[in-house]
């Protein structure tokens, strides 16, 4: 690209060895968006706190992450870039550590805000880095070092959960990062330099723009919080979450207007001039949503209808980060030959087909049919990232990457908060409206129902049962099974709907330029 600062630079250390580095401190980060959320019950209890007032030590990482994925671009710019990656994983260290020693809620929501707060500038410093560190037709391979934190880390997040808090205690879901923070830290420090365009941007500094700084607190903080409390709130009917929303649109909308006019605004809207740059946030907003929203619904479903532990609930994920770790390479080598936005094409029909797929549950599932429903969905995973990552990044000039990559991290990260939220809600609204209609055959008047009493009815006698009490208890052995059935039936629908999402996205592919997408990224 002419022009460019960072012509001819080359970093001292081998570029690959820089990437596993910073990998591994996006990886302990994201890590964390998913890990916790096995250990809810646990954190409850021993801190004297009701289940639901422990999902705020949810929403405090997820709300102070969202925020700073934002302005991250503008804190690495103002910092330096490595200082700030640094600090960050510096203190995400740190407050890692104080999480494990709460002895509060409060305690444990601050020190949570603090890991959000820190955490949040990881993915995007890492992308740049990256991106500044190979040339760009490295970088499709590049990338895929960083999809293994990015689509494992969450896949990983639950099963590593669960093995802690069975086999040690839920405090070490947080004392887990400490070692790795300390490596990451020291390793960060030796190899990762900061680029000639870096330098150039310190000796012209962008100032605070108090405006846009405040709007998109305002806007993303409040809007996180609808995501992720409105379900527990019955949504629009809670006046604090209408207040919410109120307000998030506010915010947002506030913050798009000033940033589109304000001089030197806190984030560079004109990123999205670049046509490749903003598909490339939509497609990965889209998988992101997929992937957050498909990736809750199957340990749910086996603790909640199958009665499954945290730990093997968890384990029916691991396969899939196998399955991914083993495509991303062979997707690098398709990229060379085919066109990027036919990979991706291809990637979302997968992912479409594999939600069909996995929407046919049944009450008496085996372990392996929802691995392999998992690995499926995960598969489609690995024809996403890379190749989304290499069209985002391909012709966008150096001067907006560090705003780029921390706008591309946020659409990935709001909208799988979105799909976690709405999967999280349909499962309830559809488990109502099936047992509604599955309601229906739950009478005297229908003759399955009469058999299915009568075969209970039999089972108990032959089991030695007093016959007074036979039929009470077949009608209720009847009523568990119809509550069974409704909940299958809901989270067969939130399969259904999200493979709708990911067909959807299908066309949208053909916007991405043709002469730009080609072999593994095509033209400069």
């Amino acid at each position: 690209m002419s022009g460019d600062p960072n012509q001819g630079w080359k970093p001292a250390y081998n570029p690959w060895l820089i990437a596993v580095t910073v990998t591994l401190a996006a990886f302990m980060e994201i890590l964390d968006t998913t890990i916790v959320n096995v250990a809810l019950p646990y954190i409850a209890g021993s801190l004297a706190a009701s289940g639901d007032e422990a999902t705020y030590t949810l929403t405090a990482y997820l709300v102070a992450n969202a925020i700073v994925l934002t302005i991250a671009g503008w804190l690495s710019d103002t910092i330096g870039r490595k200082r700030y990656f640094l600090v960050c994983i510096g203190m995400f260290t740190v407050s890692s550590f104080l999480c494990g020693i709460a002895q509060s809620l409060g305690q444990i929501i601050v020190f949570r805000l603090m890991q959000g707060f820190f955490g949040g500038g990881l993915q995007p410093s890492q992308q740049a880095i990256i991106l500044d560190t190979f040339p760009p037709a490295k970088r499709g391979a590049a990338f895929g070092v960083t999809a293994v934190a990015t689509i494992v880390a969450p896949v990983l997040g639950p099963t590593l959960g669960g093995y802690l808090i069975e086999h040690l205690d839920w405090r070490w879901i947080f004392f887990v990062n400490v070692p790795v923070g300390i490596v990451a830290v020291i390793a960060n420090a030796i190899l990762v330099q900061d680029p000639p365009s870096e330098e150039a941007k310190r000796k012209t500094k962008r100032g605070i723009d108090y405006v846009g700084l405040a709007l998109i607190v305002i806007g993303i903080g409040c809007m996180q919080i609808v995501f992720d409390r409105g379900e527990d709130d019955a949504w629009l009917g809670s006046p604090f979450i209408r207040t919410m929303s109120v307000i998030g649109f506010l915010g947002v909308f506030g913050a798009i207007c000033w940033l589109l006019t304000a001089k030197k605004p806190i984030i560079d809207l004109d990123v999205f001039r670049d046509k490749n740059f903003t598909m490339g946030c939509v497609l990965i907003g889209a998988m992101g949503f997929a992937l957050y929203a498909s990736a809750v619904v199957i340990p749910q479903f086996a603790q909640n209808v199958l009665g499954y532990t945290a730990l093997k609930s968890g384990l029916i994920l691991s396969p899939g980060g196998i399955v991914v770790i083993i495509l991303i390479p062979i997707v690098g080598q398709i990229m060379k030959v085919v066109q990027t936005r036919f990979i991706v094409m291809f990637g979302f029909a997968l992912m479409a087909g594999a939600l069909f797929y996995s929407s046919r549950l049944a009450p008496d599932i085996d372990y392996g049919t929802l691995v392999l429903m998992r690995s499926l969905q995960t598969a489609a995973l690995g024809f996403l990232f890379v190749p989304i990552s290499t069209i985002a990044y391909l012709t966008l000039p150096s001067k907006y990457r560090s705003d780029g990559a921390a706008l591309f991290s946020m659409f990935r990260n709001v909208f799988g908060s979105l799909g976690i939220s709405l999967s999280t809600a349909a499962i309830t609204e559809r488990t109502q409206a099936d047992q509604a209609h599955l309601s229906g055959f739950m009478t005297p008047l229908r003759y399955g129902y009469n058999t299915l009493i009568q075969e209970s009815e039999h089972t108990l006698r032959s089991l030695g049962r007093a016959a007074s009490s036979v039929h009470q208890q077949a009608v209720a052995h009847t009523y568990q099974t119809y509550m069974k059935q409704a909940q299958v039936l809901a989270y067969s629908n939130v399969f259904q709907y999200t493979a709708v999402v990911a067909l959807m996205v299908v066309p949208l592919c053909f916007l991405i330029s043709a002469k730009t997408a080609q072999g593994g990224g095509g033209g400069h």
